[in-house]
Parts: structure tokens; sequence; C-alpha cells
């Protein structure tokens, strides 16, 4: 993204060469401009995944790219040519704020009936009231709204269905009102951001339950259940507190959580808090259910759990690549690392865990100015699936630095066939 880097220059979707054996190997091999300035392009999905096996009539073939600031959302046709991505089609901010009242989209999922389903943050003037979530037909018409009338969150953000337990679950960012103009603690205490779970009846689009995380689950990000679609469990990362959150089903088919992995802040001097948090902004699992993957984007640290028994996760792995603490090397590769680990991607063998590291523009100025100023990067960290640990991979760095537009920011990484944070089995 060029979005609140000074760059005048479009948002680009990225395709890097992950084969070891290519010349081209770690190098961004095509950049799909986006026809808009200021889109801040930021999630991503699939216009089908697993929910859609044996449906003949559907393939993994568009990607969704949601523009979180500026409301539009693109689909990119990845199949006529994989390693140069093209443009199919755009959504207009306009026909969805008109046919929905919704704006700051953010995560797409394909559903089994080949809709695609966005959760969109706030309504046109930037208050979270108002919000919910975006319906489109397979060519990317708008349909309206998902959920039923007078259902809607107080808070969006992320969110993971269960058709075996007629579930859905999203989450609660905060009011892009407050977070588009960086992180404000005082924001938090007048209730601009969100401490909740949202738990919706899927096959009617009707609120059932409000998780309250209290205290603990202070900004309640990524959501993931457990790819097995049997399980009636998951985990939720609550970026302010640190937490990892377990939630599950109760006899009764209502939903309750606890607290599964705590991260403890550390005490500081200069910053902009007395204490830091390690601010969880993105996790996943491993596709077998086995490992659970996290990052601590201000502290700078990714971990590895092994999630065999769901109640008590146990650590694996921990590898330090950046972050404000500067544990272990700053430089890696021979490259300076900058910012902290932010959003991570896994091979589907569960070996290669890859890495960038912009969160958000005005939040990426505000903790990692330098980062903005010279741009991002992706790292590959190998993974050890039998005994568990972490090791960087020195042979893989992509540095959006170097980019031919200027530095850039690189946020959230896709698979073309698939990977562990799209997919929902039905």
């Amino acid at each position: 993204s060029y979005a609140g880097t000074g760059i005048q220059k479009p948002d680009f979707l990225a395709t890097v060469d992950l084969d070891p054996n290519s010349p081209t190997y770690s190098q961004v091999i095509h950049r799909l401009s986006m026809p808009h300035l200021g889109d801040e392009l930021h999630h991503s999905g699939w216009n089908a995944c697993s929910s859609c096996h044996g449906d003949p009539s559907t393939s993994r073939r568009f990607l969704v790219l949601p523009s979180l600031v500026s409301g539009r959302i693109y689909a990119v046709d990845t199949l006529k040519d994989p390693k140069a991505p093209s443009l199919h089609k755009a959504v207009e901010p306009a026909d969805i704020l008109a046919k929905t009242g919704l704006t700051y989209p953010h995560t797409a999922h394909c559903l089994g009936s080949g809709d695609i389903m966005v959760s969109c943050l706030g309504d046109k003037d930037g208050n979270a009231e108002g919000l919910g979530f975006l319906l489109l037909d397979p060519d990317f018409n708008v349909k309206g709204r998902w959920e039923k009338p007078g259902n809607s969150p107080l808070f969006g953000y992320d969110f993971w269905y269960q058709p075996r337990h007629n579930t859905m679950i999203s989450t609660s960012w905060g009011a892009p009102a407050a977070f588009t103009k960086g992180f404000n603690l005082q924001h938090v205490s007048e209730g601009l951001y969100g401490r909740h779970l949202y738990v919706y009846d899927w096959s009617t689009g009707e609120l059932k339950q409000q998780l309250d995380l209290g205290s603990t689950g202070l900004l309640p990000l990524e959501i993931r259940f457990l790819h097995d679609p049997s399980k009636d469990t998951g985990f939720v990362g609550c970026a302010l507190t640190s937490n990892m959150v377990r939630f599950f089903k109760n006899a009764d088919d209502s939903w309750s959580h606890e607290l599964a992995i705590s991260v403890k802040p550390l005490k500081v001097k200069n910053w902009i808090l007395p204490e830091m948090p390690g601010l969880i902004t993105d996790f996943l699992m491993s596709l077998d259910d086995r490992f659970l993957y996290f990052v601590n984007w201000l502290h700078g640290d990714i971990r590895q759990y092994n999630i065999e028994d769901v109640k008590n996760p146990v650590l694996t792995g921990q590898l330090w690549v950046g972050g404000l603490l500067q544990k272990g090397s700053p430089i890696v590769v021979g490259k300076r690392l900058r910012g902290g680990p932010q959003m991570i991607q896994l091979s589907l063998d569960g070996k290669r865990l890859y890495v960038t590291n912009s969160l958000f523009s005005t939040w990426d100025k505000q903790f990692y100015p330098e980062m903005v100023e010279k741009g991002s990067h992706m790292l590959q960290i190998d993974v050890d699936t039998e005994k568990g640990g972490l090791a960087i991979n020195p042979s893989f760095f992509v540095d959006f630095g170097d980019e031919p537009g200027g530095p850039s920011l690189a946020h959230e990484m896709r698979y073309p066939g698939g990977d562990c944070t799209s997919d929902i089995w039905i």
C-alpha cells in the first residue's frame, strides 16, 4: 500500500516467487496497480474456498480485495495468468453505500452458496453504529446485507462461520472515526473500541449472543475456528491486552470464553504508555489444528504453540524479528528489520511461515515511522512441525523499500491454492 506514505501512487497487488529453484525466487515478479489513489488495501479473501467443494460451477479464481479506507472492493483474476493477475471488476463505494449504507470493508469470506460476504466497520461518517455484513453475488454485484435487520454488531472487524454448528462469530476493532486517526488510549475509555464477540445464527443472520471479553479482551481482532468442522471451539487474538482467548460451545448451545494465553506488558520509559503491550495483531492455526502461531507487533516476536490439547496450549517456538524491543539481531539476511511482525500466512504443509510487518498506515506512522519512510518487508520462517521450533530462512527476504514506485507497505498474503486463514470446511 502507498496510502498514508506521502507517495501519490495507487496501491498494488504484488506477486512473489516462492519457488527456491526459480531464478526469481524471493522477488516481486508482478505488480498489479489499482486504478485509484488512497484505497489502503488491507485484508483479502477468495471468491471460492473449501466451503464450495463439490460445486463444479465455482473455482478459486478471483481474489477479493476490500479497500479499508476508500470502501472500494476489487475482484482480481488470478486464473488467466497466475504469475500476472489482472483486474476483473471494481465494486464502487457509492454503489455499496446506496444499497446497504455500509463502508470500511474489511474481511471477505466466500460462502457455500457462491456469494461473498464482507464485514464492514462503519457508516459513511466513520461511526461504528450502522455497520454490518455486505453480500456480493458470484459476479460481484451488491445483493444487500447478510444480517437480519436490527441485528448489527456494535463494532466490526473479522468473522468466521461454522455451518455444522449453525454459527458465525464476529469481532470488534473500533469506530473508523477513531482508528483511522491513529491509536489514542482516550478513545478506548470513551468507548470507541470493542471488547465483544458477536454470535450469530448462521442460517437466519440473527444476533443470538454477545460475549463481553471484559478488561482482558480489549480489541479482539482476528478470529478462527479450528479447521476441523466438527469442533465447536476456536481462538480470538485480543490486541490491546495481548491475550489469546478461546471460545467454545456449552451443552445448551450457548457460547463461552476463557483466557488461553497471556502476553505480559513490559514496563517502559519514554513511550506513549507506561507499559507496552505485545499487541497481538494476527494469528493462525495450521491446517491439521496442531499448532497455533501469533505475532506481537510491538514486542517483535512470533510464537508457536502446540494446541493438540486446546485447553492447555504449550509454547514450542519463539523468534524475534524486529519490534520495539529489538531483542535478537535487528539485522537479518544482511538487511535491517523495520517494524515488527504483523501479518502471517502458513503453507499448506505447515512448514513455511511468511511474515509481513505493516498494520495500518496511520498506526505504522505512529509506532514505526521509519517503516513508513523506508518501506516494509516480507520474511519466511522455517517451521519444525515435529518437535516445534522456528528459524529464519536466510535465503528469503522481500524488501518493499526497494519498490520501483518508492517504499511501500506490505500487509496480507494469500496462496493461490488456498491457505490457513481463508478456507472453511463444511
